[in-house]
């Protein structure tokens, strides 16, 4: 009898451990969402409000060149903060500088404290919106919306499949990876071809590379968790990464399919 007892002791503990444990994931995973959801919100606002004062439709207000009045199109001209943005040097350190900002966070982020992996997540996703206020300049404002929501329905989909799929997807990674690296090549290429059928070729290819990456990594960030069970910090990082992650994931393929759907100015 006394065994009994202990046998059913033992399995109402690991009951509630294991209840303990899905719920620290869920909660974990919740984590992780807010923080690229607020990522791509504050990337949002600084990419619009970023393009409202670099672009005014009054000649009066805008910069002027050597041929007069910087204009973008009819009844559009770039003010001296558009031109310094977008028709200076300056511009290559303002496409470059999330790059650089992910090599960086991808190296530092473990030997940082909390807060400061969080400022430079935030920081990132700022310098990300002044990147990609360039986009407002070149698609309809209606298509950047529609592309937003496919792409939010498609990372939805595909990260749900990652987090409830029993399949390993680990083996997914190298070639995802080396997909990456041939697209940023491909990409840095076509900025001094710029080549419409590279475009298509680099858009298409993305879209499939940056798809598998959100199945791919919300498995890895869903596999991750039971490393940092017990060391709050070390949780506290890796869904700090584990955002940055799904984050690149969406923006990416957002641009990959901006550049396939959208209708252009």
């Amino acid at each position: 009898m006394a065994q009994f007892d202990k046998r059913y002791a033992n399995v109402g503990t690991t009951t509630q451990t294991d209840v303990a444990v899905d719920a620290g994931l869920r909660s974990y995973m919740l984590t992780v969402y807010n923080y690229m959801s607020a990522g791509l919100v504050l990337t949002g606002l600084v990419a619009y409000f970023v393009f409202t004062q670099a672009v005014t439709s009054d000649p009066s207000l805008a910069a002027q060149g050597a041929r007069g009045a910087m204009q973008l199109k009819r009844g559009m001209f770039l003010t001296p903060l558009g031109a310094m943005l977008y028709a200076s040097p300056l511009k290559w350190v303002i496409m470059l500088a999330p790059l650089g900002f992910v090599f960086f966070l991808s190296f530092r982020i473990y030997s940082m404290g909390v807060a400061a992996a969080q400022v430079s997540f935030w920081l990132f996703a700022a310098v990300m919106g002044l990147s990609l206020s360039t986009i407002f300049l070149v698609f309809t404002a209606n298509s950047i919306a529609q592309v937003f929501f496919i792409t939010a329905a498609a990372f939805a989909c595909l990260s749900v499949y990652g987090y409830t799929t029993k399949k390993d997807l680990s083996g997914w990674g190298t070639f995802l990876i080396m997909g990456v690296f041939g697209l940023i090549i491909a990409s840095l290429v076509n900025i001094f071809l710029q080549s419409p059928m590279m475009t298509f070729v680099i858009s298409s290819i993305g879209v499939l590379v940056f798809a598998g990456l959100t199945a791919y990594d919300t498995q890895q960030i869903k596999d991750g968790y039971y490393q940092y069970i017990g060391d709050a910090a070390a949780m506290g990082k890796g869904a700090i990464m584990g955002a940055l992650n799904l984050y690149l994931d969406f923006i990416n393929m957002f641009q990959m399919l901006l550049g396939l759907m959208g209708d252009r100015e």
